[in-house]
Parts: structure tokens; C-alpha cells; sequence
């Protein structure tokens, strides 16, 4: 069974806070009734059925060392009782201790980045945990079979050396197309950031970047995959700056037919 974990952690954030409101605010989706439970395969998305809601983290301290240790041992436990995770966070520090924790069970896993950012950063205002470098910290440590990076329309100089350095495979937003799926390996975990989205359709996210994906064709990349997705997770989605809860819709949607591709 699928375990779903709100992790509502954003000190991480370098620009403005707000992602630690997500996850209570993509659940509320579910409940407000504006839309139904079913993803667009005919899987009913339901707690108890498809999933287990297994509610929120809980941070007794908002250090990022000891925030990355409580996260990661969330997630390890939770992998001993099920093979997989979604998590709805959050900044996307909190990739790096979830797969961290993955990595371990997982030798080898392949890892699909669906963002407007790299986040690999080696230094990001002396912070380590940043949200800028959450795949800079897991390339390191050559844990994972492979990373592919879609979406990308920030990239810098470093970025550029980063990517070679650790042989990351990057599809430039100014370059996309669909043809990298099907060079996708599994077993497979997949990390979206919201802002992989261009700002018209996901407008709550706290780095407007425009030019980016359509709905439609982040739906068409999570339906496409042919691959076993083994874990997932949703971040960077910031409910100060949506509008109508527009962004908030996106994320459920998402959630939904993530938890439709990895049943």
C-alpha cells in the first residue's frame, strides 16, 4: 500500500516561506468537493483504499540538520512496512533526507526531476540543507543509479559543471520533447516541483519562472512512464501566493494520479 506523509517543512526556503502550508492546504482539496477522487486511469483515489494517510511530521525544531535526521527516519520506517512513499512537502530541501533514506533500500535507484530549477548548487548561502541543493548533497554521495532533469530553464555556469561533473542528464525547457521517457530506468522516483509548471497554470509557487510545462504535459509525463515508480514527492508549492487555490487543484491532481501510477 501506498503511504502518503505531509511534510510541512520550508526553513530551508532561500526566498520566501510558505511551502510548510502545503500539505494541509492539497489535502483540503479532497475535501472541499470541487472535484472527485478518480484519477484519469479510472483509479478511484481514496484513503484506506489506494493509500494510507498517514498524516503529518511533526518538527519539534526547525534546524535543518536535525529537521533532515527526523525526515529520513520517517521515511526509512516507512519503507519497512511499504515499499512505497508519497510526500507532499514542503521546500525541496526535503527531497534530499527522503531519498536519502530510498537510496539505502534502493541501490542504484533512478531518479525523474521534474523542475524549473536544478538544485545543485554546491553552496547556496553557506546552507547545505538549502532548497537550492538537494541533488547536488544525494550526487554526491553516488547513490543513485541515475538523475534526469526535465523542465530546466534556469541553468548557470555551475549548474552546467555540476550536471557534468556528476553526469546528470538534463532536458532544457527550450529543448523538450517526450522522447526521454522512454530512456527512463526503474526501479524509479519521481521529485516534482511545482514551478516545473509555467506560472500561468501554477501561479502559488514562491519562484515564478516563466515558459515552463503545461498541465497537460506534466500529466502526459507521469502517464507515459513505463518504468516501476517506487516513491514520489510533491513540493515547493506555496499557498501565500496562489490564487483561488488554483495551484492547490494542481497539486491534488497530482497527487492523485501519482498514487494511479505507482499502485
Amino acid at each position: 500500500m501506498i503511504q502518503l506523509l505531509g511534510i510541512p517543512y520550508d526553513s530551508n526556503s532561500s526566498f520566501l516561506k510558505g511551502p510548510s502550508l502545503a500539505p494541509a492546504r492539497i489535502r483540503l482539496m479532497e475535501q472541499e468537493g470541487s472535484a472527485n477522487s478518480f484519477a484519469e486511469s479510472g483509479l478511484e483515489v481514496i484513503a484506506g483504499r489506494s493509500y494510507i494517510d498517514q498524516g503529518y511530521i511533526q518538527f519539534p525544531t526547525t534546524d535543518p540538520k536535525k529537521a533532515f535526521a527526523i525526515i529520513k527516519e520517517n521515511i526509512r520506517e516507512r519503507l519497512q512496512a511499504s515499499d512505497k512513499v508519497l510526500s507532499i512537502g514542503g521546500d525541496h530541501s526535503v527531497s534530499w533526507p527522503i531519498l536519502d533514506a530510498y537510496t539505502d533500500k534502493y541501490p542504484g535507484l533512478h531518479i525523474l526531476h521534474l523542475d524549473a530549477h536544478t538544485d545543485l548548487y554546491e553552496n547556496f548561502d553557506d546552507n547545505p540543507f538549502s532548497h537550492a541543493s538537494p541533488f547536488a548533497r544525494l550526487a554526491e554521495k553516488k547513490k543513485a543509479g541515475s538523475i534526469t532533469q526535465v523542465g530546466i530553464r534556469t541553468l548557470t555556469t555551475h549548474h552546467r559543471e555540476q550536471a557534468k561533473k556528476f553526469g546528470i542528464s538534463i532536458i532544457e525547457m527550450k529543448d523538450f520533447n517526450f522522447d526521454f521517457i522512454q530512456k527512463l530506468k526503474g526501479p524509479l522516483y519521481i521529485s516534482l516541483d511545482l514551478d516545473v509548471l509555467d506560472p500561468a497554470f501554477a501561479p502559488g509557487v514562491s519562484h515564478h519562472e516563466p515558459g515552463g510545462l503545461s498541465t497537460r504535459q506534466l500529466l502526459q509525463i507521469i502517464q507515459s512512464i513505463n518504468v516501476g515508480v517506487v516513491g514520489a514527492d510533491i513540493v515547493e508549492y506555496n499557498p501565500t501566493r496562489d490564487t483561488n487555490n488554483m495551484t492547490a487543484m494542481v497539486g491534488y491532481k497530482m497527487m492523485k494520479e501519482l498514487v494511479a501510477k505507482m499502485v
